[in-house]
């Protein structure tokens, strides 16, 4: 009897012309700019500059790519290196394998470098990006299912995948665990948990940040244990799942402790934004300043101007003069009574 199953797409690649535009590939693009929009919003809201988030970006994600795929190939070296393996394949990143662990890891050395950069704390730029984290995740865990790869153990279940047999790779056909849809779905919980604390909570100080690591790696533990696909084993764990355990200590260990040594939220969060769009050189005005800015060049210095003699109008008397005056008052006085003058 056929069982009720979530198809698996028959080709990961659609080819645009000469253009392949790969499924995994398109599913992290657009995981990344929903991540970056969310978090722009947010830091907006927490008084940061529009952009900022996108420009510390350009260093978080280039480093957060490399970081995914060396952890990636490290912690599953036999798929690269050894006999009958080809070492180029771990440049193709194209084709899967991007480790969560050393996407953060790395990322967070950008991202550092960026806030460097622009001035403001890393811990409240993480803060504002980490719902976003989140939905991105959540997004590109998508990138599984085109690539019909990270599955969980055989079920019959209404929502089981079907995955179809690749003997190149020892894939079995079967319905198994949609393990990609179950992390995707908790990763929006994730996000909308990281949302609703914040503003109840009023979160500060990297603490946002670290609930989303505490509230991801909570589920991606349970994930793990679903997980079929070869992995290294420490103890009868699969290693993610133990650094899933070190990573969930370590995020509400930092969530108490922040809380006793720095209460509540950062006032300013990126100092630039609170002097408006330009701040006024020392020794300048503020008109000045803008006048600068606004053409390019210092702004002309004021004109004087010219004091000028009122203009005696028609049939206006003279004003008289002061007494005692030594041009006006008292010597057109004295001649206006000489004899043979008119007055």
């Amino acid at each position: 009897m056929d069982i009720a199953y979530i198809p698996s797409p028959s080709t990961g690649v659609i080819h645009l012309g000469p253009v392949p535009l790969r499924g995994y590939a398109f599913c992290i693009i657009i995981g990344v700019f929903a991540a970056v929009w969310l978090g722009n919003r947010r830091w907006i809201a927490r008084g940061g500059r529009t952009g900022t988030v996108a420009d510390i970006a350009v260093w978080a994600v280039p480093f957060g790519l490399v970081g995914g795929r060396l952890y990636h190939v490290i912690t599953d070296y036999e798929l690269y290196f050894g006999e009958g393996r080809d070492w180029v394949n771990a440049f193709k990143i194209w084709e899967g394998g991007l480790g969560i662990w050393g996407a953060v890891a790395l990322g967070a050395v950008g991202a550092w470098i960026g806030c460097r950069r622009r001035g403001i704390p890393l811990p409240a730029w993480a803060d504002a990006l980490a719902p976003g984290l989140a939905v991105a995740q959540a997004i590109g865990r998508w990138g599984n299912w085109f690539n019909q790869e990270l599955y969980g153990k055989p079920t019959d279940l209404p929502w089981a995948l079907k995955i179809d047999a690749d003997p190149g790779i020892g894939r079995i056909a079967g319905t198994y665990h949609p393990t990609f849809l179950y992390e995707s779905l908790w990763c929006l919980g994730v996000a909308a948990l990281v949302i609703w604390a914040d503003r109840r909570f009023t979160l500060g100080h990297g603490r946002a940040f670290a609930l989303y690591v505490a509230a991801y790696t909570a589920g991606r533990f349970w994930t793990e244990y679903l997980r079929v696909d070869d992995a290294h084993h420490l103890l009868g764990l699969r290693l993610n799942g133990w650094t899933s355990i070190v990573l969930f200590l370590a995020a509400v260990a930092y969530m108490i402790i922040s809380a006793k040594r720095r209460p509540g939220r950062e006032t300013v969060v990126e100092p630039a934004a609170e002097d408006g769009p330009e701040a006024a050189p020392a020794g300048k005005s503020e008109k000045a300043a803008q006048a600068e800015g606004a053409a390019g060049k210092p702004a002309p210095k004021p004109v004087k101007e010219l004091s000028r003699k009122p203009v005696k109008k028609p049939g206006e008397k003279p004003p008289a003069a002061p007494s005692g005056d030594a041009t006006t008052g008292a010597a057109g006085d004295a001649s206006a009574d000489k004899p043979g003058k008119k007055r």
